[in-house]
């Protein structure tokens, strides 16, 4: 999440005006994250459709990397999650049934807010709640009418280490480009096939996530989601939820409770396992990609924290080390 865009008062309120949710009280830009604008909402509820006065929503505006054309099934899926049980939130149609309203030529969506706090520092019920949650998405969406091609694959980040360049990835650190074209060129011939697949998450970054206690109360921001191995999206979270915000510290009882509860609901198959490290390898060269270019390309006048791409060279650096052992901890923080 971020602030791209700015909007006024008058503009948000008439973009609210088209939703039946009462009007507009108050709009709060969020700072987090790095791909679109977003602003904390809330109004004076609607009557009759059980939002209550003081409701809350979270208003996107789709800024970078999501095509306007993509929406039907982001924000489809949302609602199809949410029908199914799972901690998700729902979009809020405006009067016409719409999902999605342009604004300055830019798409925008109303979404439900649900309660919770991320946590900076997840203990293991924590880990093994999201593991759970995780699982359960990968069921639901079985039977969602829906597919997307996934835009963030190997051939997408070594297009964006290409673009950004050695010598500006060196500006960032100097054993990052030779790390990032070995990698690369790992990746091509070791990436896996065959496994099973379906409509994933891809970005289960723990700010990505919502938690009261031990229990998941909202998985947010799909705007990355996409049809992929969901041992992927298995690989994707355990990198973003079991180190340190840095990556200087692995914490192998994270990493167990994690894989413990994502198997509670869907045990993986023996070749799944096996491609893990190799997966959790490229997950961290896909985010080391984003971060490159969010790096060296996010304006400087943008209400937006940039992510450190050399947080995922610490995990891409232990996962080769590590390889299949990352997987197998059974005790520690």
């Amino acid at each position: 999440m971020a602030v791209y865009t700015h909007l006024g008062a008058q503009d948000l309120a008439g973009l609210i005006a088209h939703y039946d949710v009462g009007e507009l009280i108050s709009a709060k830009g969020i700072a987090e994250g790095v791909s679109n604008s977003n602003w904390l909402i809330e109004t004076s509820g609607s009557t009759g459709k059980g939002d209550k006065p003081g409701a809350r929503f979270i208003l996107t505006m789709y800024e970078r990397r999501i095509e306007p054309d993509d929406l039907p099934f982001f924000l489809g899926l949302l609602d199809h999650l949410a029908a199914h049980g799972c901690p998700v939130p729902r979009t809020i149609h405006d009067r016409s049934g719409a999902a999605f309203r342009m604004i300055g030529g830019k798409a925008v969506a109303l979404i439900e807010f649900l309660p919770g706090v991320s946590v900076d520092r997840p203990t293991t019920g924590q880990a093994f709640g999201v593991g759970e949650a995780l699982a359960r998405t990968h069921l639901a969406a079985g039977s969602f009418g829906q597919s997307r091609m996934q835009t963030l694959g190997l051939a997408a980040w070594d297009a964006i280490i290409h673009d950004c360049g050695a010598e500006a990835l060196a500006g960032i650190d100097s054993a990052l480009p030779a790390l990032a074209f070995d990698e690369l060129s790992f990746l091509a011939g070791s990436w896996p096939g065959g496994l099973p697949h379906g409509v994933c998450h891809c970005d289960l970054f723990p700010d990505n996530v919502l938690m009261l206690g031990d229990k998941v109360s909202g998985l947010i921001d799909f705007y990355f989601a996409a049809t992929d191995f969901f041992a992927y999206d298995l690989a994707v979270t355990h990198a973003a939820w079991s180190f340190s915000m840095d990556g200087r510290q692995f914490r192998d009882g994270v990493s167990a409770a994690l894989l413990e509860g994502y198997e509670s609901i869907r045990p993986l198959m023996e070749y799944e396992r096996s491609a893990l490290p190799v997966l959790a390898r490229g997950a961290c060269m896909r985010f080391i990609s984003s971060r490159a270019d969010d790096w060296l390309n996010t304006p400087p006048d943008a209400l937006v924290t940039r992510k450190d791409p050399m947080d995922f060279v610490r995990r891409l650096q232990f996962y080769r080390e590590a390889g299949a052992r990352a997987f197998t901890g059974r005790s520690g923080a």
